[in-house]
């Protein structure tokens, strides 16, 4: 891969002093491209960006292979499509252990995305694909945004705490913990986002509702491949799959810029297999020097660690943990209320008095957000042609008058319980 954004100055200088004090990286003359940094009481040494790349290559070179004597060194992230040297010296050993499964859209053979979604999604599928994004345009001013060789530093801060702020949501709304939102895993990402984009090696994604971010996609670039790296939506608008919206934009905006591969980077979702073109695997690679015991025996113990990690991992082990980390930070903190409600047809007609008009914008009526929006999606309604009230004889009723359509919606519970809510009125 040429231009590997994760090998760059830019980004190991800035990783390096988020996790690694600054200091200087470690370079052998027999594995070209890549830092490295020591562990402290071990010749162990683990390339820079560990665990915060999305993909990272290496080429051996056998001449220098004295470099490795009595050493292990420990790659992370190398995805099995990547084109790799293997090396022809019996002395440098490698162990490469299967960790987590990748997705990617191959984009060479399409010409824009309507040949891409006509050979990938049934025509229903492809029907109900273009409705989800045509009804968000008619129910919202939205409008989108890749922020790619400039962006001014104002517009990054604004979009970087929504960023945050959604992720938050969502991640409170699944009950789960997140490492992303880590202090220190943030504030990497923030710091080194933004020079990055300006220099075309990431990109932010925005979906705006007006001027409000509601879905937000770090993206990285390589020469040739867009690496999608950390995206999220507002919660409230899950009806019409910001998600799905999103993926379309990048595939169309991909092709244009005449990259070959749209890269869904690591970890199983349900949507990248709908995507992707092709499944592969990230590895980890452990180069060893076979002549040094202390060497081969390091490279065994740390074979064996990951390999039981993943087998955890297949037993959905690590998604209990991030429940019960989550359980654990958060159990003194309030949640957010979810209402389950029906919609009702209007069989009165209500006097002025009966009713309080009921602002959306504010804190305290935000939990009402996600059902306005499914009334917009159900009945092809725009947000600013709505009015919202509150029925003052009824507690848990509010009337919702639309250009073309009013309904009452009853809302049944606030369960603190409940971590999504429920609609009775699902399509």
């Amino acid at each position: 891969m040429k231009n590997n954004p994760f090998t760059s100055d830019i980004f190991t200088s800035i990783w390096s002093k988020h996790f690694n004090q600054s200091l200087l990286g470690i370079r052998f003359s027999f594995v070209k491209n890549l830092q490295f940094l020591k562990q402290r009481f071990l010749p162990i040494y683990v390339n820079y960006g560990k665990t915060h790349t999305k993909g990272i290559n290496y080429t051996i070179d056998d001449t220098g292979v004295r470099d490795l004597k009595g050493k292990v060194v420990l790659i992370y992230d190398i995805p099995t499509f990547f084109s790799l040297t293997e090396t022809t010296q019996d002395r440098i050993k490698t162990y490469k252990i299967k960790q987590y499964p990748g997705f990617l859209i191959n984009l060479e053979s399409f010409k824009d995305l309507n040949e891409y979604m006509a050979a990938t999604f049934k025509k229903s599928s492809r029907y109900k694909l273009k409705k989800y994004k045509n009804k968000l345009e008619t129910c919202f001013d939205i409008n989108y945004k890749m922020f790619y060789g400039e962006m001014s530093k104002e517009e990054y801060d604004f979009v970087f705490e929504a960023f945050k702020n959604l992720l938050i949501k969502r991640f409170n709304a699944k009950q789960e913990s997140n490492n992303n939102l880590e202090k220190q895993e943030w504030d990497f990402y923030y710091e080194v986002a933004y020079p990055m984009i300006l220099e075309k090696k990431a990109g932010l994604f925005v979906i705006y509702n007006g001027t409000q971010p509601i879905g937000v996609t770090l993206v990285y670039f390589s020469e040739d491949i867009l690496f999608d790296a950390i995206t999220v939506f507002d919660i409230d608008y899950s009806k019409f799959h910001l998600g799905s919206v999103t993926i379309m934009k990048l595939i169309a905006w991909s092709i244009e810029q005449k990259h070959k591969l749209f890269d869904f980077s690591k970890g199983y979702f349900d949507y990248k297999k709908r995507w992707a073109t092709k499944q592969y695997d990230f590895e980890y690679h452990i180069l060893y020097d076979s002549k040094s015991l202390i060497a081969k025996l390091i490279a065994i113990f740390i074979k064996i660690y990951f390999e039981t990690k993943q087998f955890l991992r297949d037993k959905k082990v690590n998604e209990k943990l991030h429940e019960i980390t989550f359980l654990l930070r958060n159990k003194n903190s309030s949640r957010r209320l979810k209402p389950t409600y029906e919609f009702f047809e209007v069989e009165e007609d209500y006097l002025e008095e009966e009713l309080i008009e009921v602002n959306l914008g504010i804190d305290e009526n935000d939990f009402l957000r996600a059902l306005v929006f499914d009334f917009l999606y159900l009945n092809n309604e725009a947000l600013k042609n709505l009015q919202l009230f509150k029925v003052m004889d009824k507690n848990s009723d509010y009337l919702l008058k639309g250009k073309s359509k009013n309904l009452v919606v009853h809302l049944k519970t606030l369960d603190t319980k409940l971590t999504t809510y429920k609609n009775t009125n699902q399509e």
